[in-house]
């Protein structure tokens, strides 16, 4: 019936990275003050989203490289342009980069993290659900 989906797609629309098909936080709030709030399990196969304390500070790094990348390629943009940059300008692209994708990037990071300890075992039908640690 589910066929395998993606590592990066599962990274992407943050899915459970080990059954990739529950939401890793709850629908409607990407864009809400509840931006941050995840589930603490996968509500389709059971895995602890926070397997320890602390767990995401490692997502920092990558957050960090995700608005390093995307300020480059805005910068990279704007020179291609002809745009003369100055410390202003670049102050307010980092400013607006990164409050106005603060949201995505933090999600993704946090995929992206808890994706890279977590493998995948299959479709939630054919694993055993973990009972909730929380």
């Amino acid at each position: 019936m589910s066929e395998k989906k993606s590592f990066l797609y599962s990274v992407a629309t943050a899915k459970c990275p080990r059954c990739r098909e529950g939401n890793m936080f709850p629908e409607g709030t990407l864009y809400s003050p509840r931006f941050a709030d995840m589930h603490a399990n996968c509500p389709c196969c059971g895995q602890v989203f926070e397997p320890e304390p602390g767990y995401y500070y490692g997502a920092m790094y990558v957050s960090f490289a995700f608005n390093v990348a995307v300020f480059l390629v805005f910068l990279f943009v704007m020179y291609q342009a002809g745009v003369e940059v100055t410390i202003p300008m670049m102050m307010a692209l980092v400013g607006i980069t990164v409050v106005g994708l603060l949201p995505i990037i933090f999600r993704l990071s946090r995929s992206l993290w808890i994706h890279i300890f977590i493998r995948y075992e299959g479709p939630s039908t054919q694993i055993p659900k973990k009972l909730h640690t929380h």
